[in-house]
């Protein structure tokens, strides 16, 4: 006889935020749902695990199914779980976060009508879209858009508890900066890089102005990085470094 549980389980979710450098901000892949609830909304690539699905397995497979991207480093992040951040019923997502040093050719499929890459500092992460049908939904966010004076929205509002989850996800990312030869959750940069291209990245990822003479004396004194050639380059601009992880 097969065992009954008696008493109501929330569902379980897994939802994958990826990251990516684009210009001068970070970048953020996002889909916009094809169904309720929010409907036509940008969300986080993810959706419910299968039956005897593994966490990591489900946030692997919902990422593929939704925006084509595969063999992405993923690590878990957090779980949320509060309840009412999904109207279809108390769900606990298990989110997921990673890094591309470089962007992936983006194929929107399953139940996302579209996957975009959006400037992660144009993203609503602190106004959580009311539940209830799409379009009223919608209409409230849409009130609170900022529009610039070309027209176009700068604030883009993200469905369920999304923006919370890429809050956190980017605090996770500042960690790996504080400590870059231990953690190797993910790559954040290629194998190597100009101490230049260093320094931009960090400015983005943190959205501080970093004196560049200090930044470097850091990094040399410290012997966090270290020269990738046997040999200088000409130009000290173009030297290339590799981290100092034995």
């Amino acid at each position: 006889m097969p065992f009954t549980y008696p008493y109501p389980r929330p569902a379980v979710s897994c939802d994958v935020v990826v990251f990516t450098m684009r210009a001068d901000d970070l970048a953020v892949l996002l889909i916009q749902r094809k169904g309720e609830p929010f409907k036509g909304q940008w969300a986080l690539p993810g959706g419910f695990v299968n039956e005897n699905e593994s966490l990591d397995r489900a946030a692997a497979r919902e990422l593929s199914e939704e925006t084509g991207l595969t063999g992405a480093r993923l690590e878990q992040l957090a779980a949320f779980g509060d309840p009412g951040r999904d109207p279809r019923g108390h769900t606990v997502t298990i989110a997921y976060v990673t890094f591309l040093v470089a962007e992936a050719k983006i194929t929107p499929g399953d139940d996302a009508a579209a996957a975009e890459w959006h400037a992660f500092r144009k993203l609503s992460l602190g106004v959580r879209p009311i539940s209830g049908t799409a379009r009223r939904s919608a209409r409230r966010v849409g009130r609170a858009r900022k529009t610039s004076r070309s027209g176009a929205t700068d604030i883009v509002p993200v469905a369920f508890d999304h923006g919370k989850i890429i809050a956190r996800a980017h605090r996770r990312l500042l960690q790996c900066l504080d400590d870059p030869l231990r953690d190797r959750a993910f790559d954040l940069l290629p194998s190597r890089f100009t101490l230049a291209e260093l320094h931009r990245f960090y400015e983005v990822v943190s959205g501080r102005t970093l004196p560049q003479r200090m930044f470097r004396k850091r990094l040399l004194d410290y012997e966090l990085v270290l020269p990738a050639t046997s040999k200088p380059t000409a130009k000290p601009a173009d030297q290339l470094y590799r981290w100092n992880r034995r």
